[in-house]
């Protein structure tokens, strides 16, 4: 199979050029607008999706183990994520990427023979005997091992070896909790609007399944674009979800000088667990959260859930590309208890906690006047983030019912206790300026309209 893969993609990949030298600045600033597959279906169906598809993602995060290729996540239909536009190869093709915080490498839909199986729109790919500066990574070059990180230059290069090896490095494949994505590694120049990055790694799939674009990663890892970059930081604000196609877009921020922003509330970045076998923690952003509270109420979170161990298990991540906070039922459980503790007066709707996978929901349709308890974060060093009402509850559909958007593990079977316990999804970051302020090691974040 990898024999076949290397024929066909040195058939398709043309003569190569030198690269074109980079400028230098402190800031470039790339537009982030929502990104989403099917806006014709109800609000309805796409919380039931947003749902599923948020534990499916936690599932996967807490469950993944090593590979070739940190994790990655897997859009299906209705999934409201967030995208930008880059532009690669010479001349420059534009392509879209899901930007994904919890994952450490970049790759596009590749070549005129791209295959997506379970993919219900077009999809633009990469080119690349268009451009006139790709190049096929080689098995001896260091940035192979950023992808194969488990094998060292003389396995992977089975066939030679020395600086005159001319084979190249060998395919990656990158498996989801449903999906998976493959292809060759390049070398490509990133066309940026006020720079040029030669050099940069990137993947070329051929095939994927249920991959609407490819995943711009911005993890910890050396493969990841702000490492590629060099950035000192990055920053976004998130529009809000409104699960349609409104054309709206904020900014992607990537910070070459590394300064604090102005009136930002900072937590200290903890530090990653190391698992021998889970290298897919080491790529994560994780922050200290120290408490929850609900109606100005302390919840009673056991503490093995608030700090990772030795194991890597517990701990709180930040991830764009969960949709709802997805919790351990050790900790969701005493939240939702707050909720329904405070809410009185207004009745519960299992029927549609059932459908949806959401819980505590609320069937509001009697009553005048609606007050709901405040939900809080608290992180290490005094940060707190109180969020807005519609960054925690959403109305069911067309229906006066309204529901937590927080997960947790399926009521049925043991709880998933391995990986971090509380994944902060981006449905609770909209109208947040968020800030990873990778110099000095510390997550801030303030709320704004974003726009």
């Amino acid at each position: 199979m990898a024999s076949s893969s290397f024929t066909l993609f040195l058939y398709l990949l043309s003569p190569f050029f030198p690269f074109i030298s980079s400028s230098t600045s402190t800031t470039t600033t790339i537009p982030l607008s929502l990104f989403n597959i099917n806006p014709s279906q109800d609000l309805y169906s796409n919380l039931t999706h947003l749902a599923s598809i948020s534990s499916a993602r936690a599932n996967y995060i807490k469950k993944s183990q090593d590979s070739s290729v940190s994790t990655t996540p897997l859009y299906p239909h209705s999934y409201g994520g967030y995208s930008i536009t880059l532009s690669f190869g010479t001349p420059p093709q534009k392509i879209p990427f899901i930007m994904d915080t919890g994952s450490n490498f970049v790759w596009f839909p590749c070549t005129k023979k791209y295959l997506c199986t379970n993919c219900s729109q077009s999809i633009p790919t990469f080119i690349p005997k268009s451009s006139s500066t790709a190049r096929v990574l080689g098995c001896m070059n260091p940035k192979c091992g950023w992808i194969h990180s488990k094998t060292n230059p003389k396995s992977r290069c089975q066939d030679c070896s020395g600086p005159n090896c001319k084979q190249i490095c060998p395919p990656y494949i990158i498996l989801y909790g449903s999906g998976s994505t493959g292809g060759l590694a390049l070398v490509e120049t990133l066309d940026m609007s006020n720079k040029k990055i030669p050099n940069f790694l990137v993947g070329c799939s051929m095939f994927s399944s249920q991959q609407p674009a490819g995943i711009a990663g911005l993890g910890r890892g050396l493969a990841s674009l702000p490492s590629q970059l060099g950035v000192k930081g990055f920053s976004y604000c998130l529009v809000s979800h409104k699960f349609d196609d409104t054309g709206k877009s904020s900014n992607l921020v990537l910070d070459f000088k590394g300064e604090k922003t102005a009136n930002l509330s900072y937590t200290v970045l903890q530090k990653n667990p190391v698992v021998a076998g889970r290298n897919a923690l080491s790529v994560y952003y994780y922050v200290g959260l120290t408490k929850i509270t609900v109606g100005g109420q302390k919840v009673k979170i056991p503490y093995k859930y608030l700090k990772s161990d030795s194991n890597g298990n517990g701990g709180s991540i930040v991830d764009l590309s969960t949709t709802f906070t997805y919790m351990n039922r050790g900790v969701f459980e005493p939240v939702i208890n707050a909720f329904v503790n405070q809410v009185k007066g207004i009745p519960r709707t299992e029927s549609i906690e059932k459908i949806t996978g959401l819980r505590p929901c609320f069937n509001i349709s009697r009553q005048e006047k609606v007050s709901l308890p405040e939900l809080k974060f608290h992180f290490k060093g005094g940060a707190e983030m109180a969020l807005p009402l519609a960054n925690y509850f959403s109305i069911a559909g067309e229906t006066d019912v309204i529901c937590l958007t927080m997960i947790t593990d399926s009521a049925f079977g043991p709880e998933l206790s391995t990986g971090p316990s509380i994944i902060l999804g981006n449905f609770q970051m909209q109208n947040f300026l968020v800030e990873f302020d990778l110099r000095n090691e510390k997550f801030g974040f303030r709320q704004q309209v974003c726009k």
